[in-house]
């Protein structure tokens, strides 16, 4: 309960900076991680009616709770309203709600945080109803979610230093296959991949490592089963796209992707495309860097244009078809801000504590080229990469 309120008092001190008169948390049937993160409560408790937790700029928090499930936010702080009914609920939320202008909610407007977007449209025009305007509460989502404290940090480089080791054995895997001769599949890299993880204590909850040669690595988001594995030969292309943190609840995930040719000559026009990747990936930290080191505001949408300008000024534009990078947290995918002008546009700021992506790609016809960092941004203002970044292709000649 006093690590609850130490939060609360934060969160409060942070509404008022924002001009904002409370973040309002509902929920239903487990429909939002992140008020359970936020609020440091147990998701899995039976949750079979709505609640609503504020917290105010000012004074106590209140909580609005079912009168069959009057314990579901007993370990937060505050005041109690039990309600019955529906009406019961309308008057008494109105209530809880009264003298409040603005508040903040797990909403984006025109659903362009998708991530962060977990309040139903209907109970937005319920609250809307009172005369209460409703804003998204992504940015308090990433400093109450998204920011890293040093444990978090200092496990994301460990994760950061396994990964790594990882991704050169995989890489090694191959390259001995290929010399002896024996066969090899991109999914006896996967299961080998996961294997390492597992003896690592690492975890990447289910969502397996991507490995795809030639026209499978066109497909950024492909999914390797025993079903539509290709066996990986001489002088193809590979792409290995893998993340993973170490299986603690503060683990943060460490997520990268580097390409390969299992031959000595690679096409030109595959070495023409992964470099521009790596330039574009380049100039989007850099920027980063100088701005931050400026003491200037950057936002995520500026990066996504930094990195897409460059990619369209070589004529790849129309084959760069997703977001620059992601968020990265206790989740691969966090709920910090996106480095995106492109499937949304992000127009959180990069802040001190908070880690994502930078990974642009090409796809084009049978070939795909992606190169993929996780970036940390210190206590200090700094940008930190755990571990190398890839500056050429991985040949055949280099193992």
């Amino acid at each position: 309960m006093e690590e609850n309120q130490k939060k609360i008092t934060s969160i409060q001190k942070t509404l008022h900076e924002y001009g904002i008169d409370g973040w309002l948390f509902y929920d239903y049937e487990n429909r939002d991680p992140i008020a359970y993160r936020v609020l440091g409560i147990d998701q899995n408790k039976f949750t079979t009616r709505r609640w609503y937790y504020l917290i105010p700029a000012d004074g106590m928090p209140v909580k609005l709770v079912h009168t069959i499930e009057k314990e579901r936010l007993s370990e937060l702080p505050g005041s109690t309203i039990v309600y019955s009914s529906w009406a019961e609920l309308h008057s008494r939320l109105a209530g809880m709600l009264k003298g409040c202008k603005r508040i903040a909610m797990q909403y984006s407007p025109y659903n362009d945080l998708p991530s962060i977007a977990y309040v139903d449209a209907g109970t937005i025009e319920l609250i809307r109803s009172f005369n209460i305007e409703v804003v998204s509460s992504a940015n308090l989502i990433q400093l109450f979610v998204a920011r890293l404290d040093e444990e978090n940090m200092n496990l994301h480089k460990k994760a950061g230093e396994k990964v790594q080791r990882i991704k050169d054995m995989a890489f090694e895997l191959i390259f001995d296959a290929i010399k002896s001769e024996k066969k090899i599949t991109e999914y006896d890299v996967q299961q080998f991949i996961l294997e390492e993880f597992a003896k690592e204590n690492l975890t990447c909850e289910g969502l397996n490592p991507i490995v795809a040669v030639n026209t499978h690595a066109a497909n950024p988001h492909f999914e390797v089963t025993p079903k539509n594995t290709y066996e990986i030969k001489k002088e193809d292309r590979i792409l290995i796209d893998l993340w993973a943190k170490v299986d603690v609840p503060a683990g943060v995930y460490y997520d990268i992707t580097w390409c390969g040719y299992l031959g000595k000559r690679p096409p030109k026009k595959y070495v023409e495309m992964f470099n521009i990747v790596v330039q574009a990936r380049n100039l989007a930290k850099n920027f980063i860097s100088e701005r931050i080191e400026k003491g200037e505001r950057v936002l995520g949408w500026e990066v996504d244009d930094v990195c897409r300008r460059y990619i369209s000024e070589k004529g790849y534009g129309d084959f760069f078809t997703h977001r620059t990078g992601h968020s990265i947290d206790t989740k691969v995918h966090g709920s910090g801000v996106n480095i995106d002008n492109f499937e949304t546009r992000d127009q959180r700021e990069i802040t001190p504590c908070i880690c994502f992506s930078i990974e642009p790609g090409i796809y084009k016809g049978n070939i795909g080229v992606r190169s993929e960092i996780s970036v940390l941004i210190d206590n200090n203002r700094k940008v930190v990469v755990v571990g190398k970044e890839q500056e050429s292709l991985i040949l055949l000649d280099e193992y």
